[in-house]
């Protein structure tokens, strides 16, 4: 597919996936080939996270429909050779990230899907897409599950840099655009229809009351995690990308 024609982002906001909503792909080996390599590529382009792990969700059964969208995200990368990950040599080198879920976008399971960023300074240095193990009965529980997410990994990351003598900032920001998971992860009374949450409230609570971690509202037009979630219209999907510092090198 060198001769392709470009894709502008690597999924449509108007595509929806389903398990068996079209013929059985003829060569099912050779998707799981391709979708398996373009995992690698995850590793330096969070701008395909998304598509990618679409796309393995249907791994054991692929369709015709399935195989397309693996096609536009190669046709989308065949536009994006020269794209890679920027890291910037910034004055500040303080943890913080972004958080995110899409509840319920599953059409086959209704599960969600959570994502969250967590920067070094001005640069990305963990990120993750994935869909949630088990149905989110709120948008507040899918967005407080993909928060108890990000604080693990923040936690580690947090040892981390410990372990190699380097030291950040003691409390790190997380930056979430739902009121309800942004209220709980600091209020000390338990509200009775999150019962259902309990074990992901206490303990993102217990370590918002260590101070080591900080959740922070953020409007829907920043959160950066957006793009690890869902699929974009192009403008947003553009603009999203150039604040992750994906992008082609300068010219010399």
């Amino acid at each position: 597919m060198s001769l392709c024609k470009a894709a502008d982002r690597p999924a449509s906001s108007l595509s929806k996936l389903l398990l068996t909503s079209d013929t059985m792909y003829s060569d099912p080996t050779r998707y799981r080939q391709i979708v398996g390599a373009l995992q690698y590529l995850t590793f330096t382009r969070q701008d395909i996270c998304y598509a990618v792990n679409k796309v393995c969700q249907f791994m054991h059964s692929p369709t015709d429909g399935h195989w397309s969208l693996v096609k536009r995200i190669v046709r989308y990368l065949q536009g994006t050779t020269s794209y890679g990950l920027h890291i910037t040599r910034g004055s500040s080198l303080s943890l913080h990230g972004f958080t995110d879920a899409d509840w319920a976008c599953s059409l086959d399971d209704r599960k969600s899907i959570g994502g969250y960023l967590v920067y070094l300074g001005s640069t990305s240095i963990s990120w993750k897409s994935r869909k949630q193990c088990t149905v989110a009965r709120s948008s507040t529980e899918a967005e407080y599950k993909a928060l108890a997410d990000s604080t693990t990994e923040i936690l580690w990351i947090q040892a981390l840099l410990l372990d190699l003598h380097f030291f950040s900032d003691p409390m790190t920001i997380l930056r979430c655009d739902n009121l309800g998971a942004t209220y709980l992860s600091v209020n000390p009374i338990f509200h009775g229809r999150t019962k259902h949450v309990e074990v992901d409230y206490h303990f993102v609570r217990d370590r918002v009351a260590k101070k080591e971690i900080a959740v922070r509202f953020i409007s829907s037009q920043d959160q950066l995690a957006d793009v690890l979630t869902k699929p974009l219209p192009h403008a947003s999907f553009t603009y999203f990308r150039s604040k992750l510092h994906v992008d082609s090198p300068p010219s010399a």
